[in-house]
């Protein structure tokens, strides 16, 4: 049984005793007025217990209790805030752990005025994770290298109209996101909306394990890590990937966080942490606590050339990562507007072992910046209709003259 509390209790219980009121008969005035609930018996216990009794259509105890929940969750104003089944619970823990079986995608959602990433195809992301709302339309946030969708073909952006045969109008991301899962080596058919017309992929499902780092060599001794999430031990690959061999990166990095749409706070810190020396990396302030300084973990590479890749799907703890290297003057951000979500979220479990995610903070950037709605703007800037590879073009470029500039030296 659940119990609540508060305001959002209050506004809950309202609107449930009123649509039971309604189905009692107060709108053809055909039935009595039923007794007051016993002392010590909530009133949601008592509406859910005479719409269970009483109503036309049939409904369960856990189905009220799950409809209860969503209306609290409503009535905070949290956009982000979402309640997980059990099952939906687990399989997010298991992709911030970077180990699930699915398709390799994380997904968004978009309205008429643009959208923004939210879950993956497991459930779940942000800083500390992000949620979607219902109604919305559900696209590719991010695509996982080397998965079954990157092979197939599916790119970010790709809003998804079908699951197997059926649509997905009016899904939210949770639901699309149980659909794409399955066991590994199971097939599952995708069919999204790409500028207009229809594109139809048969994927193989998958077991993935931390697979959200990719490593590789470019021209002039310089290499791109991509980051497609921040999952649990992305921090030390990064870290690795800079320790391991550094004669490959001596003509700089390329970080790409393009339509990474966030993850683990603490990864992201990791993350800044391996390009800087010390100091502050990210504040957060969470109600009714004192603001917590977050810090480079351990002392990381203070001195190869560094440029940062964003979009509109780089968000949250992505854009921590962002934020706080070019605060800190260590890196050039090369790309488009970040999508400015500057909030974090954690789950709160409950009894039955499902959990609701609320927003319990916010992050500030080292110079004190709230990139909530704002997002960061690129030092370089390349449009967003332009091809992927022209920004990486175009941050390569940046990297030769940031070389150019270093004492001889430092250029290895």
């Amino acid at each position: 049984m659940f119990r609540f509390s508060g305001r959002a209790l209050r506004a809950a219980a309202l609107a449930v005793a009123v649509i039971c009121a309604y189905a009692a008969g107060v709108v053809t005035g055909g039935t009595p007025e039923r007794a007051a609930a016993p002392a010590g018996r909530s009133l949601l216990d008592e509406a859910a217990a005479k719409i269970g009794n009483e109503a036309a259509e049939p409904v369960s105890r856990g189905e009220l209790e799950h409809a209860a929940i969503d209306g609290m969750l409503k009535r905070l104003g949290d956009k982000w805030a979402r309640y997980y089944s059990a099952r939906e619970f687990d399989d997010f823990r298991g992709r911030l752990n970077g180990r699930y079986s699915g398709v390799g995608v994380w997904l968004g959602v978009v309205d008429d005025g643009g959208g923004g990433p939210a879950d993956g195809d497991t459930g779940g992301s942000g800083a500390t994770s992000e949620g979607g709302g219902a109604g919305k339309r559900v696209r590719v946030a991010s695509v996982q290298p080397g998965s079954a969708a990157e092979r197939a073909g599916v790119r970010v952006g790709d809003v998804i109209s079908r699951v197997g045969d059926r649509a997905v109008t009016g899904w939210d991301v949770t639901r699309v996101a149980t659909a794409l899962r399955g066991t590994p080596s199971s097939d599952v058919v995708l069919t999204v909306d790409r500028a207009g017309r229809e594109h139809r992929f048969t994927l193989v499902r998958t077991a993935v394990s931390s697979g959200d780092v990719t490593v590789s060599a470019l021209d002039q001794h310089m290499q791109i890590i991509r980051v497609g999430a921040f999952t649990r031990g992305v921090g030390r690959q990064v870290r690795g990937a800079l320790s391991d061999s550094p004669d490959r990166h001596r003509g700089g990095v390329l970080l790409d966080l393009r339509g990474n749409p966030g993850g683990l706070l603490t990864e992201a810190v990791e993350t800044a942490s391996a390009f800087l020396a010390d100091g502050l990396v990210v504040t957060y302030e969470r109600q009714g606590r004192p603001a917590e300084r977050m810090n480079v973990t351990q002392p990381g590479d203070k001195a190869t050339p560094l440029v940062v890749l964003v979009d509109a799907g780089t968000a949250s703890a992505a854009e921590v990562v962002a934020g706080s290297l070019r605060d800190r003057d260590r890196a050039v951000i090369v790309g488009s507007r970040t999508f400015g979500k500057g909030s974090v979220q954690e789950p709160v479990r409950l009894a039955d072992g499902s959990a609701i995610e609320l927003t319990v903070g916010r992050y500030r950037t080292p110079s004190g910046r709230n990139l909530d709605g704002v997002g960061i703007d690129p030092d370089v800037a390349v449009s967003a209709d332009r091809p992927p590879r022209e920004a990486e073009q175009r941050a390569q470029a940046v990297l030769r003259g940031l070389l150019a500039t270093l004492p001889n030296k430092d250029r290895g």
